[in-house]
């Protein structure tokens, strides 16, 4: 069997025959396997989902307990059809995973996901899996993308907030994951105080809480006098009046965009703080050397970059430019 036959793309996302099923649909479809809970992979509409058992709590949380008409926690390998599948930590966010994907006869294809190879106190890492197939995003696709460690960028915002200690610091954070992944960081650069976040992340941050994620004493920024120097947000919250309670503040916004200096200054960022979910240029191309695959499949993101280096490097390449798959919707 052709890959192409086991695995490809159409108008609602990548679609496996042999199995009957969609990976990360961006429309409704009978049956959804999902890679993780950001909303650009997880949507709800679809009549069965097959996810990691935080990925479906995940989904639950954001969109009701009646996001699909059937749910299935994927645990081991899983026959579906002509395929056997299995899920695999992806290092992204809290439940991430890849997927792998065999057929009955043909070649092993793992769909990647969003994933990252730097530690993240919120998720379980990345666990290379072997396979004849590597399936790959490319959002950080270019040599020019070389993300610092996240500890360190958490000692720029420490050492700002000493240096500033009468203004607040108020920090751009995605609702699920990496406002979780910032406030874990901080805690392990000893930082002990409450942290003020939105009510928007409640809900989640309460989630991780539950899961065991140390997240230490967190209040609502929501009072008219909110008792931390630390408050992190949504960054849809930055357009809304609820930011006019705060005096003199200092913008932050974590983002592995906020290595371009112009995206930064687009928002009105005083602190970039370059902290990245996604794998960067030499995570992705050093991943793809560790699992030396016969192909790799780009989804998204700057794949003519990936695709060269691929090239250069002797890995057979193609796009599959698939569309709907960004930033987390704020």
């Amino acid at each position: 069997m052709r890959a192409d036959q086991i695995l490809h793309p159409t108008d609602h996302g990548l679609y496996c025959p042999p199995g009957d099923f969609h990976i990360d649909p961006i429309r409704p479809v009978p049956r959804a396997l999902i890679t993780h809970g950001h909303g650009d992979h997880a949507r709800a509409g679809h009549g069965a989902v097959l996810a990691t058992r935080e990925t479906l709590d995940i989904m639950a949380i954001r969109y009701g307990e009646d996001f699909t008409a059937s749910r299935q926690v994927a645990d081991g390998c899983i026959r579906i059809g002509d395929t056997q599948v299995s899920f695999h930590p992806a290092g992204h966010i809290l439940g991430s995973a890849q997927i792998l994907v065999q057929p009955d006869h043909g070649p092993r294809i793992v769909v990647s996901g969003d994933y990252c190879r730097r530690a993240n106190p919120v998720c379980a890492p990345f666990q290379p899996v072997p396979c004849d197939i590597f399936v790959t995003e490319a959002t950080f696709g270019l040599p020019v993308f070389r993300h610092p460690d996240p500890v360190d960028e958490m000692a720029r915002l420490l050492a700002s907030m000493a240096e500033f200690p009468d203004r607040p610091h108020l920090i751009g954070a995605y609702a699920l994951g990496k406002a979780q992944r910032l406030i874990a960081l901080a805690r392990q650069a000893g930082f002990d105080a409450p942290i003020a976040i939105h009510g928007a992340l409640q809900r989640l941050s309460d989630y991780h809480i539950g899961q065991g994620v140390d997240l230490g004493p967190l209040v609502p920024a929501t009072a008219d006098d909110v008792p931390s120097g630390l408050v992190i947000a949504p960054p849809s919250a930055f357009a809304s009046p609820w930011v006019q309670r705060f005096r003199d503040p200092v913008i932050g916004f974590a983002s592995g965009w906020m290595q371009v200096r112009a995206r930064a200054r687009q928002r009105g960022v005083e602190l970039p703080l370059i902290v990245s979910d996604h794998v960067d240029w030499p995570q992705v191309t050093d991943t793809i050397r560790e699992l030396s695959p016969e192909q790799v499949w780009i989804t998204h993101g700057t794949e003519d970059g990936l695709m060269r280096w691929c090239e250069l490097n002797g890995f057979a390449a193609r796009p599959l430019r698939l569309v709907g798959y960004e930033d987390e919707p704020e």
